[in-house]
């Protein structure tokens, strides 16, 4: 559970590594060689027995690419990671290029000669992926080729870790909402009415969600590494190892449900023949497809079944959700706190402040893991939007600066992630003006009423509004989906500039954080998650709307809110905030953090 700092990920690794993957190439016949982050299981964490991109270049990010070729080697990721990148790989062997600028496939069409072969992994890439990657090789006059013995897993030998084998639990109703069987049930009879045969489950969120069960293969993510084949009947198999079923699973699966092992699973799809099979190209590697179009089945392309249901939270689930956003609050509250007392003489290091918020969250007791490593970005560090600290870039706090704090929990009831942006001493006003930019807009996407069928995309600009007639704006979404002790990254609603065309159903938890990086001096960003409330009744209107209730419950630094740039809504809106943060969290703190809890959620 302990977050670590040191990355222990060496810059050497390239000049090690990649001399023995183009060896490995070599005996393949290959002129290059494809690296996704991804893994078989396209998870967003990794396993560390699954994680080639880091083997190979020592780059610990969740999101990225390699291109080795014979005679030079690249690695792409996006403005997330621009520091990590340089930190952590070796610029003598690796180009670090900007995934956003040039994508893999327009680094294989500038550099791929005539004749040669690129080759891939089939289990690691999208169909759809692979579709670019193909032709930006040929129109370069090479080719691709996929290889089945993995030349980085090859290399790798001896010194890869084993596979994880963590124990796969019972995920009870009381968290839940619905047995398994009622979920399997359900979507099989939508199979069923569309004709579909089958429908292939590779996502282990999605696994874990419609069995009911939950594991520990993954840090941040308690996700059991397996994958599924559900019947328009509501019969199940699941492909797991058995050293994983932990004593009373197959009871708690149920009659209707085989289990059978991982190396078991292309015989699976190979008994699909001649079924119309459900397979999601979003989710699914480009091996599902091959298998089973060479078993003769006929591959029905759309998304996975348990996507939307899984999105659309029950009763239960929300409930779950409240408790454990109010639990993880007190926690948080704990933590600014600290920083807004002790930590403003001691100035902690970023390090510290990160292990002061897990401190917190363990004491609840109830902690079963964090849900992503802390974000603790001191002064200019904060203005990196997926920053994360190591021992190398440690940073400490100063006085009159600002600290990013984006930290999150996994309870059995709930995900959390909750983003505060608080002084260290006295801000400057260009500082307290541009939160309050951000604020405003926060606000704005919090209290939106609108009708059935919107999406995201058509909430997005309430909070840049503020910004955007100041001139500023962020690079990031303001929403994306967080699961129920599952991903705190979950499709398919989202809220961003970018179209979507997912409608925001009641159920559906998303994230509001806009925010404002200043590069090389502060960042901004206030993130609370809330859930799409049932569409009800406006007085004088003539249709419902659906709107958004709060889970988040923690304190806004009020210190940096310029009063005079809100609106009498803002103001009426963040005050009845702060009034049910009270409420709800003073009773959980200790006497002194009530107090000062008191005066920082006193209204404005």
């Amino acid at each position: 559970m302990r977050q670590t700092f040191n990355e222990t990920t060496d810059p050497s690794f390239g000049t090690r590594h990649v001399p023995l993957i183009r060896k490995a190439m070599e005996s393949h016949g290959l002129d290059g060689f494809l690296v996704p982050h991804e893994d078989e299981h396209q998870n967003e964490y990794l396993p560390a027995a699954n994680d080639r991109l880091g083997w190979v270049s020592g780059f610990t990010g969740s999101a990225g690419a390699a291109v080795i070729l014979k005679d030079k080697a690249a690695i792409f990721v996006d403005g997330r990671y621009s520091v990590q990148v340089r930190d952590q790989v070796d610029q003598k062997v690796f180009e670090i290029r900007d995934i956003t600028v040039t994508a893999p496939a327009a680094y294989l069409a500038e550099t791929v000669q005539p004749g040669w072969t690129i080759g891939y992994d089939p289990r690691l890439h999208s169909p759809d992926g692979l579709a670019g990657l193909r032709a930006a090789a040929e129109k370069a006059g090479g080719r691709l080729m996929a290889v089945h013995s993995n030349p980085i897993d090859f290399a790798w030998g001896n010194e890869r870790p084993p596979q994880p084998m963590a124990p796969v639990v019972p995920h009870p109703e009381r968290y839940s909402g619905e047995s398994s069987l009622s979920k399997r049930h359900r979507l099989g009879g939508e199979l069923a009415r569309e004709k579909i045969d089958a429908a292939v489950i590779t996502s282990p969120a999605s696994i874990a969600w419609l069995f009911n069960i939950r594991g520990g293969d993954v840090i941040r993510t308690p996700l059991p590494l397996s994958q599924a084949i559900l019947e328009a009947n509501g019969t199940a198999t699941i492909f797991i190892e058995p050293e994983k079923a932990t004593e009373g699973l197959i009871g708690w699966l149920g009659n209707e449900v085989s289990m059978r092992h991982p190396t078991m699973l292309g015989d699976g799809l190979s008994e699909l023949s001649g079924k119309r099979v459900l397979l999601d190209p979003s989710l699914s590697s480009a091996w599902y497809f091959e298998t089973l179009e060479a078993a003769g089945a006929e591959i029905v392309r759309g998304q996975e079944p348990t996507i939307l249901p899984r999105a659309a939270k029950n009763a239960v689930e929300i409930e779950g959700s409240k408790k454990a956003h109010i639990r993880d609050g007190a926690a948080l509250t704990r933590a600014l706190h600290w920083l807004a007392t002790e930590a403003q003489t001691t100035l902690p290091d970023e390090i510290e402040v990160a292990r002061k918020l897990e401190q917190f969250r363990e004491e609840t007791g109830v902690l079963q893991d964090l849900s992503f490593d802390a974000i603790t970005g001191a002064g200019p560090h904060g203005a990196i939007m997926h920053y994360r600290p190591t021992d190398r870039l440690n940073r400490r706090t100063e006085k009159g600066s600002l600290m990013l704090i984006d930290s999150g929990g996994q309870y059995l009831d709930g995900t959390t992630d909750v983003t505060r942006t608080v002084a260290m001493g006295e801000a400057s006003p260009e500082m307290k003006r541009n939160f309050t930019l951000v604020l405003k807009g926060h606000l704005a996407l919090g209290r939106v009423r609108f009708p059935a069928g919107t999406t995201g995309s058509a909430l997005d600009a309430l909070a840049r509004m503020a910004l955007w007639q100041a001139g500023l704006d962020y690079d990031h979404g303001t929403g994306h989906g967080v699961g129920s002790y599952l991903g705190v990254h979950e499709g398919p609603q989202r809220i961003a500039k970018a179209p979507n065309s997912v409608p925001l159903v009641p159920g559906m938890i998303v994230s509001n954080e806009p925010g404002y990086y200043k590069e090389g001096h502060y960042g901004i960003r206030i993130e609370n998650l809330q859930f799409v409330t049932p569409p009800a009744d406006i007085e004088g209107g003539e249709r419902p709307m659906l709107g958004f209730e709060q889970l988040t419950m923690a304190p806004i630094d009020r210190t940096l809110i310029e009063k005079d740039l809100l609106s009498p809504d803002d103001i009426a809106q963040l005050d009845a905030y702060h009034a049910a943060v009270f409420e709800k969290i003073g009773p959980l703190v200790p006497k002194d953090v009530a107090a000062w809890l008191k005066k920082v959620t006193a209204p404005l």
